[in-house]
């Protein structure tokens, strides 16, 4: 009768990391996957040049500013109801956003999405915090989540150039609909349906209401650095009342006798703040990086949308190869020590991505770094969402795996603003392959440095973890024993 338990509770959390990965691969993909189909959206449905960037910036504005939200959302109110009103919000816009025949239609749909994913992210990751607590399961769970993350990211870029130039623009919306289907009924049957936990004390509505206003100011202003400058008055006046928002949110929080939405002492964890520092760099690292190897691909070696979708493959494989070996290295080593090396090789990968040049070619300056910085990024992404949820009690794993996921976002918002900005300036007017080679090449550098960065809060602010216990390997050890056998046999 116990074997018959294990086996069913094996199949239950097999299912949960099914609709998990599924999940994190759909909000990942839709992060890049209209990018490429950003002209023909433009043409099919009348934008302006400054109309068609908030396709991108609504889902980001939206998803950016209610992480935190919709984190303390999935611990007060339940991981799988939020989940499944997650998915069914995100499929509707989805669909919705296929048939928009209005620029208005589809950047409304967008923010709908984005409203979904800020409640699937974090209720996703929570979910996968609780249902594999520690040991060999924990690793290769958050190994497959790092996977599917990353390659969402990478593999949008190719399925939306391939969706764009042969099957229309729509399809880049309509893709998500049957992963979202997909996702609802593994939940459904594999998520099970526990009490909601106690509501305790009233939530804090003023401090919920601050922080959501203050992270979409702060993403707001960060996005339209693009239209105005960094010193112009409407951006210092934006990222200023961003930053009194959030101050008033940190006071309520101090004061309030209500729920807070993220208990400041959370921040006394080393694990959480290194964390979410670590992963705002990284994320904003990466995210000009996607920006800036698209645009070379295709404004300086010429190449279509879809050849140069399928030219992020190798990333999206080297992820993937990453996460991997992340696994197997997991049962060997400290996540702290995985995040330190992955850092450097990511940073070694991007800091090879700042030599390309305007008569370089695939091969020669693309096939090679992002091998290297995609196996390097696999490998400490997993790590990271296990130390971002490290020593954090659970009921505030929502909020916690909320704050992470408002890092990463808030890094991809700055580095696409900063690190683009510093580019266009090092380019210059001339809009040839010469001086635009030579400021993605500057732009890639810079995204090199902030790994370093990175790299330099791992070393200092995380603390010394735990290797693997000798039980937690004796646990990997069968697999590898039969595996030996069979070879033997």
């Amino acid at each position: 009768m116990s074997g018959m338990n294990t086996i069913e509770s094996q199949a239950r959390t097999g299912v949960v990391l099914a609709a998990v990965a599924v999940v994190q691969f759909m909000v990942s993909l839709d992060l890049s996957v209209v990018n490429v189909g950003l002209p023909e959206i433009a043409a099919g449905l009348g934008f302006g040049a400054v109309g068609l960037t908030w396709v991108i910036h609504a889902y980001a504005l939206t998803f950016g500013g209610l992480l935190l939200l919709g984190g303390k959302a999935a611990d007060r109110y339940g991981r799988r109801p939020v989940l499944l009103a997650g998915l069914v919000l995100f499929g509707l816009a989805s669909l919705a956003g296929g048939f928009a025949v209005e620029p208005g239609h589809l950047v409304a749909a967008r923010a709908l999405q984005g409203v979904g994913a800020a409640a699937l992210a974090p209720a996703a990751l929570a979910l996968l915090a609780t249902t594999f607590p520690a040991g060999r399961a924990r690793v290769r769970a958050f190994g497959v989540w790092s996977a599917t993350n990353a390659a969402g990211a990478a593999l949008g870029v190719l399925i939306g150039g391939l969706l764009t130039e042969y099957a229309g623009w729509r399809w880049v919306m309509f893709v998500n609909v049957p992963m979202a289907a997909v996702a609802l009924a593994l939940a459904w049957r594999g998520v099970p349906a526990r009490p909601a936990p106690a509501p305790g004390r009233r939530p804090d509505v003023v401090g919920a209401v601050l922080a959501t206003a203050g992270m979409s100011l702060l993403v707001f202003g960060i996005v339209r650095t693009e239209q105005y400058a960094w010193t112009s008055s409407v951006t210092l006046a934006t990222l200023g009342g961003a930053v009194a928002l959030l101050a008033a949110f940190v006071l309520v929080e101090r004061t309030t006798t209500r729920e807070p939405l993220i208990r400041l002492g959370l921040f006394a964890n080393r694990s959480v703040v290194g964390a979410n520092v670590y992963s705002l760099l990284s994320g904003a690292a990466m995210a000009a990086s996607f920006y800036f190897l698209s645009l070379y691909l295709q404004r300086v070696l010429g190449n279509g949308p879809a050849l140069a979708g399928l030219q992020f493959l190798p990333v999206a494989l080297g992820v993937i190869a990453g996460s991997v070996l992340a696994v197997k290295l997991g049962y060997r080593f400290a996540p702290r020590t995985l995040l330190v090396a992955g850092g450097l090789v990511t940073a070694s990968g991007m800091a090879w991505f700042g030599m390309i040049s305007p008569d370089g070619g695939f091969v020669t300056d693309i096939l090679g770094p992002s091998i290297v910085a995609g196996i390097g990024f696999g490998i400490g992404l997993g790590p990271l969402v296990a130390l971002a949820t490290t020593g954090v009690a659970a009921h505030e794993s929502g909020t916690a795996s909320g704050l992470l996921n408002s890092s990463r976002q808030l890094g991809a918002a700055l580095g696409l603003a900063a690190l683009g900005s510093a580019a266009h300036q090092r380019s210059g007017p001339a809009a040839t392959a010469a001086a635009l080679s030579d400021g993605y090449a500057f732009g890639l550098t810079l995204g090199a440095v902030l790994l370093a960065g990175a790299v330099l809060v791992a070393l200092t602010v995380l603390p010394w973890s735990r290797r693997p216990t000798q039980a937690e390997r004796a646990e990997a050890r069968p697999r590898a024993d039969l595996s030996k056998e069979g070879r033997s046999a």
